[in-house]
């Protein structure tokens, strides 16, 4: 019995000793390259046919979001998980901006609003920082005549037990702010697709069928999306989009 107490705190030693030696890699890594711009290489892509591009950008949710079933389309993605919004924002010019996207396809935020519970103090500073990042990508796009087509903040899986000292009701509020004010962004070149209103099925909750986790969607839940995006898209009133058919 106790060489099994023995080998069982050994592995839990070895496995402790693994995570903080990755989480210290992990940490030196990011000093290094801040935006993770080594992520994807800075070239020029040349449009495949001259099909319209579409580039989805953003966090670990965009990252995740696999090209729907559209082969008139050419599908980039420049999502990197973990990061937030003004992560993002300032790796545009790095990852986007050399693509020259017909249609720039957003998701972020989440990583921003989920440190809340940590940072109450600084809700409402940090629900600000999203909406100005938002925009400063919006504005960047189509000062490059792109337009851009900007996904709501995915609602939330279920809490997990060993992250509920540390979550707040807050991050639910703060994102249906996020998302009224991604709503009302809809505008010449800039639309909507309303992800969280396919996604929820409690209130503020993703469909438990959607949900890998906490923050991310499962396979079932990119297939909703990809339904809602596909007839999006295929409705798409860009004039460049017909001209290029």
């Amino acid at each position: 019995m106790l060489l099994v107490l023995l080998l069982c705190s050994l592995g839990v030693n070895l496995g402790a000793a693994w995570m903080i030696r990755k989480l210290y890699t992990d940490n030196n890594i990011l000093r290094l390259d801040p935006l993770q711009l080594a992520v994807y290489p800075a070239a020029r892509q040349p449009h495949q046919g001259r099909k319209p591009r579409v580039v989805l950008f953003g966090d670990s949710r965009a990252l995740s979001w696999p090209a729907p079933a559209l082969p008139e389309l050419d599908f980039v993605n420049r999502g990197i998980g973990q990061q937030t919004s003004a992560q993002v924002a300032l790796r545009f010019e790095a990852h986007v901006a050399p693509l020259e996207p017909d249609l720039l396809l957003l998701q972020l935020c989440v990583n921003d609003l989920k440190a809340i519970p940590l940072l109450p103090e600084a809700q409402t500073a940090i629900v600000q920082g999203c909406k100005q990042q938002l925009r400063t990508i919006i504005d960047k796009a189509r000062a490059q005549r792109a337009e851009v087509l900007l996904t709501t903040v995915f609602p939330l899986g279920e809490v997990p037990l060993e992250r509920q000292l540390f979550w707040s009701d807050a991050v639910a509020a703060s994102i249906r702010e996020v998302n009224d004010f991604i709503r009302a962004q809809a505008g010449q070149g800039v639309y909507v697709l309303d992800a969280f209103a396919v996604l929820q099925g409690a209130p503020d909750l993703s469909r438990p069928e959607y949900s890998r986790d906490l923050l991310h969607l499962n396979e079932a839940g990119y297939a909703a999306l990809n339904q809602a995006l596909a007839i999006w898209l295929q409705g798409w009133p860009s004039a460049r989009m017909r001209e290029n058919q």
